[in-house]
């Protein structure tokens, strides 16, 4: 019986780089994961509080719906009914904060639960805005100012606490025969001017606070596909976002797709916050005798 030796030599000249291949890809995975931190297994010591309305609400479902991983498991989601509530270390507390239309009124609102007593027990606090609460007519630059002397307070009177900030959120905007038809006939088409306002409200944001304090970008999460490339349309030879189609039923609200991408990116945002710095009580002013 002849042995075919160069059929030998020929699988191994196959086979043996592909298992070295392997073998290292094997090595390298292996070596990584004991390196690689566990972000939200950080969420488990930190109390957060989210004030919203529906797209939040969009939000925690997602959360909600993250599939336990190598990570650590998503904190536990509660709704705060008052703002002098004890929140426990692992939470993500939330509320409804303000009426959509009124983004003035949320302002307000997440201002005077933290000043209630929300901010004593809570390491992280924030709130968004909705879509709804920006139209055409939107003066998004006064609005910007009211929130930023807002949180400037704030921040003053609760050091302790980490607040962060998140641009507001976009929606898709109309297109085909019924967009074509309204431009037509001079009417406005959904989404166009709604999210100019938006996105000149979430440049400020932008400018003011990044790279100097927590901003999380949930505009910019909205308006980027899966495959890196932004949805974007233009007007007066200006491209402005908006939000990719695939990430709403409504246009407006986060389906499945999109409060899981967004919900994924919002758990590893808040697990890789620095731990708040804890400031000195302010000694009292002794009454001269």
């Amino acid at each position: 019986m002849h042995f075919d030796w160069s059929f030998l030599v020929r699988v191994s000249v196959l086979v043996l780089p592909a298992m070295l291949l392997m073998a290292l890809h094997g090595a390298v995975a292996h070596a990584a994961t004991p390196g690689s931190s566990a972000p939200l297994e950080k969420l488990s010591s930190r109390r957060i509080f989210f004030g919203h309305q529906s797209v939040g609400g969009n939000l925690l479902e997602g959360v909600q719906r993250l599939p336990a991983s190598s990570q650590g498991p998503a904190p536990r989601i509660i709704e705060v009914k008052s703002p002098t509530e004890s929140v426990a270390p692992g939470t993500l507390a939330h509320a409804m904060v303000g009426q959509n239309e009124k983004p003035e009124s949320k302002i307000a609102d997440f201002e005077r639960m933290m000043d209630s007593g929300l901010a004593k027990t809570t390491d992280v606090a924030f709130f968004k805005f909705c879509y709804i609460d920006f139209n055409g007519a939107t003066d998004s630059r006064a609005l910007f100012e009211k929130y930023r002397a807002s949180m400037e307070g704030l921040k003053a009177r609760h050091p302790n606490t980490t607040f962060v900030h998140v641009t507001a959120p976009l929606t898709t905007v109309q297109r085909g025969a019924k967009a074509w038809l309204k431009e037509l006939l001079g009417r406005p088409v959904w989404g166009i001017a709604e999210n100019v306002q938006r996105e000149t409200f979430n440049e400020l944001m932008r400018k003011t606070y990044g790279g100097k304090e927590p901003l999380f970008d949930l505009a910019r999460l909205e308006s980027t596909a899966p495959d890196g490339s932004r949805e974007t349309y233009e007007l007066n030879g200006q491209a402005w976002p908006a939000m990719v189609p695939g990430y709403s039923d409504d246009g407006g609200h986060l389906n499945a797709t999109g409060q899981e991408r967004l919900a994924q990116e919002l758990m590893n945002f808040l697990a890789n916050l620095p731990a708040p710095a804890v400031q000195p009580p302010i000694p009292a002013v002794q009454a001269t005798p």
